[in-house]
Protein backbone atom coordinates (compact mmCIF):
# COMPACT_ATOMS: atom_id res chain seq x y z
CA UNK A 1 0.00 0.00 0.00
CA UNK A 2 1.31 3.45 -1.08
CA UNK A 3 1.99 5.79 1.59
CA UNK A 4 0.84 9.19 1.80
CA UNK A 5 3.67 11.72 1.94
CA UNK A 6 2.84 15.07 1.46
CA UNK A 7 5.70 17.65 1.39
CA UNK A 8 5.37 20.91 3.09
CA UNK A 9 8.24 23.47 3.53
CA UNK A 10 9.80 23.33 6.78
CA UNK A 11 9.07 26.21 8.74
CA UNK A 12 12.36 28.13 8.73
CA UNK A 13 11.76 28.13 4.84
CA UNK A 14 8.59 29.70 5.14
CA UNK A 15 9.41 32.47 7.42
CA UNK A 16 12.38 33.25 4.87
CA UNK A 17 10.10 33.71 2.39
CA UNK A 18 7.48 35.76 4.72
CA UNK A 19 10.69 38.01 5.53
CA UNK A 20 12.11 38.35 1.91
CA UNK A 21 8.37 39.33 1.34
CA UNK A 22 8.23 42.02 3.45
CA UNK A 23 11.13 42.71 2.53
CA UNK A 24 10.60 43.45 -1.69
CA UNK A 25 8.12 46.05 -1.38
CA UNK A 26 10.52 48.46 -1.87
CA UNK A 27 12.66 48.55 -5.30
CA UNK A 28 15.56 49.57 -3.77
CA UNK A 29 15.48 46.42 -1.49
CA UNK A 30 14.69 44.00 -4.04
CA UNK A 31 17.97 45.10 -6.01
CA UNK A 32 20.55 45.15 -2.73
CA UNK A 33 18.44 41.57 -1.88
CA UNK A 34 19.38 40.65 -5.57
CA UNK A 35 22.94 42.38 -5.26
CA UNK A 36 23.62 40.57 -1.51
CA UNK A 37 22.27 37.01 -3.44
CA UNK A 38 24.93 37.67 -5.89
CA UNK A 39 27.89 38.19 -3.89
CA UNK A 40 26.35 35.19 -1.66
CA UNK A 41 26.56 32.85 -5.29
CA UNK A 42 30.37 34.29 -6.06
CA UNK A 43 31.79 33.24 -2.63
CA UNK A 44 30.60 29.84 -3.31
CA UNK A 45 32.97 29.45 -6.95
CA UNK A 46 35.74 27.16 -6.80
CA UNK A 47 37.87 27.72 -9.10
CA UNK A 48 40.17 25.20 -10.85
CA UNK A 49 43.70 24.68 -10.18
CA UNK A 50 46.31 24.98 -13.28
CA UNK A 51 46.09 20.93 -13.79
CA UNK A 52 42.05 20.83 -14.02
CA UNK A 53 42.03 23.63 -16.18
CA UNK A 54 44.40 21.48 -18.81
CA UNK A 55 43.02 18.40 -17.98
CA UNK A 56 39.14 20.17 -17.87
CA UNK A 57 40.61 21.47 -21.75
CA UNK A 58 42.08 18.27 -22.65
CA UNK A 59 38.93 16.35 -22.24
CA UNK A 60 36.35 18.90 -23.86
CA UNK A 61 38.79 19.04 -27.35
CA UNK A 62 38.95 15.26 -27.79
CA UNK A 63 35.02 15.50 -27.37
CA UNK A 64 34.99 18.24 -29.92
CA UNK A 65 37.22 16.37 -32.47
CA UNK A 66 35.32 13.03 -31.81
CA UNK A 67 31.91 14.75 -32.49
CA UNK A 68 33.14 16.55 -35.76
CA UNK A 69 34.69 13.51 -36.92
CA UNK A 70 30.66 11.68 -36.42
CA UNK A 71 29.07 14.65 -38.08
CA UNK A 72 32.02 14.38 -40.89
CA UNK A 73 31.27 10.83 -41.65
CA UNK A 74 27.64 11.21 -41.43
CA UNK A 75 27.58 14.09 -44.05
CA UNK A 76 30.31 12.03 -46.19
CA UNK A 77 27.58 8.85 -45.90
CA UNK A 78 24.59 10.74 -46.71
CA UNK A 79 26.37 12.44 -49.54
CA UNK A 80 26.90 9.13 -51.05
CA UNK A 81 23.41 7.82 -50.50
CA UNK A 82 22.25 10.45 -52.19
CA UNK A 83 24.60 10.26 -55.21
CA UNK A 84 23.72 6.67 -55.24
CA UNK A 85 19.81 7.37 -55.25
CA UNK A 86 19.88 10.34 -58.22
CA UNK A 87 23.47 10.22 -59.48
CA UNK A 88 25.65 12.50 -61.02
Amino acid sequence: MARNVIDEPSEDVVAVAKKERAARRNPFSRIALFVRQVFSELRKVVTPTRGELFSYTGVVLIFVVIMMAIVFGLDQLFGWLVLVAFGK
